[in-house]
């Protein structure tokens, strides 16, 4: 189905207020609701709308209390909905096997979507690493939690010498990891492990997920190891230290825990992954990362969603400027 020439166009009457562009959330949970709250501290975006399917959900409840709309029939809902005609970019915070549908309706309609899911039906986005190359795509996809926790970091030791293997480990509360997270854990670790060859440039991926079910709960912390050759190390340490800085950007809870790690392995030692092209002399770099969540919504250990509503809105906030200056 084709939109209407005039549908999705910058300017085309749907001009938030103090000129900022008025969006819509799909999706009533924890990832919802805490990125409802972070567009309303933004500058760029202006919140105008959330749907759901169910109509008790807590998600829904404040977000009328915030002066939302609201619908509790999903994308359908949303699209009936007045204020959908000011809309310009919609958030689908759902699940991997509802973004298609959803996709669907909002292309019809000529909108810019931003997927949460890990339904990976548009191209991948890690902002400080490949926004800028994407910024007219219809529908991006930001990945994973982990994925936008660890990719920058495969690509700071890519842009100085090639990734043969990478290999990250993401491991979250379980009390932060709801039912759409469980629910896609498969989808979890194959979008990640195909983001970090696609986006963060190694030539083989991997990703883990551990749902670490402590209490009190712990904050995110990821593993990053690198499978490298020769190189030179303080360039590495250096470049995943303006990585790092990139990212506390939009994350200021996100950091380094220790001095990124070498290790040299020695001749014969079996190496993960395929060791295709693996060189003789390879060397292992160690980065272990921590995600402090800001607490807009969820609690500060929750890091791991924290970290993809603030890419969503990184990665909208920079479509909303794309789009006005034409």
């Amino acid at each position: 189905m084709t939109a209407p020439v005039s549908a999705g166009r910058a300017g085309a009457g749907r001009a938030g207020s103090a000129g900022r562009t008025r969006v819509a959330v799909i999706g009533s949970g924890n990832i919802g609701t805490d990125l409802m709250f972070k567009i309303k501290l933004s500058k760029t975006l202006e919140i105008v709308a959330m749907a759901g399917v169910d109509p008790a959900s807590d998600g829904l409840a404040r977000a009328r209390r915030m002066g939302v709309a609201t619908t509790a029939e999903g994308v359908e809902g949303l699209v009936a909905l007045p204020e959908f005609a000011g809309v310009e970019i919609v958030f689908d915070a759902t699940s991997a096997a509802a973004h298609g549908r959803n996709a669907e309706v909002l292309a019809a309609h000529g909108r810019r979507v931003v997927d949460l899911t890990p339904a990976a039906a548009g191209p991948y986005v890690v902002p400080p690493v490949n926004l800028d190359a994407h910024l007219d795509a219809p529908d991006v996809n930001m990945v994973t939690c982990g994925g936008q926790a660890t990719i920058p970091i495969v690509a700071a030791v890519a842009r100085v010498t090639p990734v043969h293997y990478a290999e990250i480990v993401a491991s979250i509360a379980s009390r932060s990891a709801g039912p759409g997270t469980r629910a896609n854990i498969d989808e979890f670790t194959e979008t990640t492990a195909r983001a970090i060859e696609r986006v963060g440039g190694a030539r083989e991926g991997k990703a883990i997920i551990v749902l670490n079910p402590a209490e009190p709960p712990l904050i995110m912390r990821d593993t990053v190891y690198c499978l490298v050759g020769e190189a030179d190390r303080e360039a590495i340490a250096a470049s995943v230290a303006e990585m790092v800085a990139a990212v506390q950007a939009y994350v200021p809870g996100y950091r380094l825990k220790q001095d990124v790690q070498f290790t040299r392995l020695a001749p014969g030692e079996p190496v993960p992954g395929s060791g295709d092209g693996v060189p003789e002399a390879a060397w292992q770099v160690s980065v272990f990362l921590e995600v402090e969540g800001a607490a807009h919504y969820l609690p500060a250990y929750a890091g791991n969603l924290d970290i993809m509503t603030s890419a969503a809105l990184r990665t909208a906030e920079r479509i909303a400027e794309r789009m006005s200056a034409r």
